[in-house]
């Protein structure tokens, strides 16, 4: 057995080129009380797979999800693209000395590899120092990567690819990912870490970075893919680049362009993978990144606590020796998380809507997700059965975030999405609008069947600023016309009506009061009980509310709610007898809070619910004088709540879910709520 003096590296036996990795006090561990002290029983129905750029930014940005699925037990493998090297100089700029300290760039990436490896563990372990098995490994022929496996959880996987990082967020820079994507360069050279098991530079071709991806996928089989964002809200003042090569030229955007550019090859091997047909389908999440740091908090104190512990491990703040001398984390990030916003949200680019599950006229619920890139429905096997069927695909491709299901008064269904269209030759990067209509009546105890997707087109005839429109809400008014509603690159919300859903009109814009409105992706329309349309959109300080007071016209401002923001989208249920309520969550607390507007009242704030934790959507229905919630907690379960006039206490229990619940009333009356799991079926929770 070969030690390797201060490295901490210590050859295996048994595999060739694998390495077991120890450190000083390895074997005493260390469990807080807020970690576990065992790792989870290993599962395989689920299997989680995240595409990063950098080794911190699924700690910031993916947190507290990242966690959730590693104690889940399921297979968790965290992909870096790559060494997030910088300037080479393992501590914050404003350190005494920083410009004269060397640039170590191959012991700055191990140390940053060895911050997330600690903190990986510690999520799953609860011990920072619990060993790990460092080994090659060929996902392309002629090609090596860095693939470390967690002895005591070896379903908990860290694969790093090492190719070069931008250096900089926003400049461009020809040797980057950005660079290889947009066909500036057309290779990009990897950088080899100190003590590293792979022993040389390599040159990937951009489709050779793209197969490597595929080539996890088909490995991991994975049911939900979580990525960084591919479409990040541009800076509110461009900064210009004199010189830059035109393939480089284009939008700022208010995160890193390696975040961004990560999304896209995500996307592209994502595509490459369906197409070539597999057993078990995937879902996908994007995360905001930088962004988050000027939106409302939407994580609870404790979850922030938490997650900055988790910080503090990959930031080697308190200075513990892991027994390499490169480095046992990344001083850059070092003690200050706590005083980073990114560190107080967690947000998914898509808001998730609460209208997937709708009814169909034999009685059986009907749900409708996104696997693949693709609508797949799940029906009720029989009326109020609480089983489900399995997944029929019916329908798209290239579909992101979600999908949302009208259900017209004659029974029929219709759906609405975002499509994107990865560049290719003629085509532009670009995303747009589209939804498909039914056709025909749902066969007794069969799928819907729905026709081809038409496209809405986007209010950004830009290629570019398109990547920014939101997602689309659909409502239908008392006389069947379908409004779209959608978020544009500046923030205006914007529509479209057809009668019944077809022969749409052009784009046009919401009027507001007074002074320009950037509202937030995450809106809600409702008609309430007098046949009126409602919308509410929220910025940054309140929430927005348009009504349409006469029949067939746009909904017009309502006045200024004097409500606070929210920390995340919104939920809108009519009240009997005339006016709406809402559901949103409070910054800072998540605490879910409940408003009212009653007939040609005031907006008032009418409950404040005990706080779960949690963020996101929160599905809301109102069935007489009973409302019901249903909402993720702080473990990722939803929580539901039931009461008479009021919401009532939050009920125990709950599965780990993705996306919004969503809430409906079954063939016998009963008020259920269906979630999508993390396998890719949807579970009911019947409300007590």
């Amino acid at each position: 057995m070969l030690q390797v003096a201060c490295a901490g590296l210590v050859a295996g036996t048994g595999t060739v080129g694998a390495w077991q990795w120890l450190a000083p006090g390895a074997a005493h561990g260390g469990h807080g009380q807020e970690f576990p002290a065992q790792p989870a029983k290993a599962v395989t129905n689920q299997s989680f797979v995240h595409v990063i750029a950098h080794p911190d930014d699924s700690l910031y940005f993916m947190n507290p999800e990242l966690e959730q699925s590693i104690r889940s037990g399921a297979p968790t493998i965290t992909v870096c693209l790559t060494g997030g090297e910088s300037d080479g100089r393992n501590a914050l700029a404003n350190t005494p000395g920083y410009p004269k300290l060397p640039e170590r760039r191959p012991e700055f990436v191990r140390a940053r590899i060895n911050g997330l490896r600690e903190a990986t563990a510690q999520m799953a372990t609860g011990d920072w120092l619990s060993p790990w098995k460092v080994e090659t490994l060929t996902l392309l022929p002629g090609f090596q990567v860095e693939l470390q496996t967690l002895k005591a959880a070896p379903q908990v996987k860290l694969i790093f690819m090492e190719l070069v990082e931008a250096r900089f967020i926003r400049v461009p820079r020809k040797e980057s990912l950005r660079g290889l994507w947009l066909g500036a360069t057309p290779r990009l050279t990897t950088l080899v870490p100190a003590h590293s098991p792979v022993k040389r530079t390599f040159l990937y071709t951009r489709q050779q970075v793209i197969d490597s991806l595929v080539a996890v996928f088909e490995r991991y089989r994975p049911t939900v893919v979580r990525t960084l964002d591919p479409s990040p809200t541009h800076r509110a003042v461009q900064q210009q680049f004199p010189g830059v090569a035109p393939e480089l030229a284009g939008i700022s955007h208010y995160d890193h362009q390696d975040h961004t550019t990560s999304a896209y090859f995500a996307q592209a091997a994502l595509a490459e993978y369906w197409g070539r047909g597999h057993a078990r389908p995937t879902a996908v999440e994007s995360f905001v990144g930088y962004e988050v740091s000027l939106l409302p908090s939407n994580l609870d104190a404790a979850t922030t606590r938490h997650k900055v512990k988790i910080l503090d491990t990959y930031g080697w703040a308190d200075g513990k020796d892991c027994g390499d001398a490169a480095g046992c984390g990344d001083r850059k990030v070092g003690k200050r998380s706590k005083d980073v916003r990114w560190s107080n949200n967690c947000r998914h680019r898509a808001p998730g809507t609460q209208r997937w599950v709708q009814p169909l006229p034999d009685g059986r619920l009907a749900a409708f997700a996104l696997l693949d890139g693709a609508v797949h429905c799940w029906t009720e096997t029989r009326p109020a059965s609480g089983t489900w069927s399995r997944p029929v695909r019916v329908g798209g491709s290239m579909l992101e975030g979600q999908v949302q299901v009208l259900r017209h008064s004659d029974g029929t269904l219709q759906l609405f999405s975002v499509r994107t269209q990865l560049p290719a030759r003629g085509k532009d990067h670009r995303r747009d609008v589209v939804t498909a209509r039914q056709t025909g009546r749902t066969p007794r105890g069969g799928t819907p069947a729905f026709g081809g997707w038409e496209s809405l087109g986007s209010p950004e005839a830009d290629p570019e600023r398109s990547m920014e429109v939101g997602h689309p809400l659909a409502v239908a008014d008392k006389d069947g016309k379908v409004y779209v509603l959608v978020r544009d690159w500046a923030g205006n919300l914007l529509f479209r009506t057809g009668e019944g859903g077809r022969d749409w009109t052009d784009w046009e814009r919401l009027s507001v009061e007074n002074e320009p409105v950037s509202v937030l992706d995450g809106m809600d329309a409702v008609l309430d009980d007098k046949g009126r349309l409602h919308v509410v959109a929220a910025d940054t300080k309140t929430v927005h509310h348009w009504v349409s007071e006469s029949d067939g016209e746009p909904p017009q401002p309502a006045g200024a709610t004097r409500l606070p923001t929210a920390s995340g989208p919104l939920s809108l249920a009519p009240l009997s007898g005339g006016g709406v309520r809402l559901a949103m969550r409070q910054p800072g607390t998540a605490r879910v809070i409940v408003a009212d507007r009653p007939e040609n009242g005031k907006w008032r704030v009418t409950s404040e619910c005990a706080e779960i934790g949690g963020y996101g959507r929160v599905a809301l229905a109102q069935d007489g004088r009973t409302v019901v919630l249903a909402a993720r907690d702080d473990a990722g379960r939803v929580r539901v709540s039931k009461g008479s006039g009021r919401p009532g206490p939050w009920q125990a229990g709950g599965a780990p879910h993705r996306f919004t619940p969503a809430v409906a009333k079954d063939a016998k009356g009963r008020v259920v709520t269906v979630v999508m799991r993390m396998d890719g079926s949807p579970g009911g929770v019947r409300v007590s």
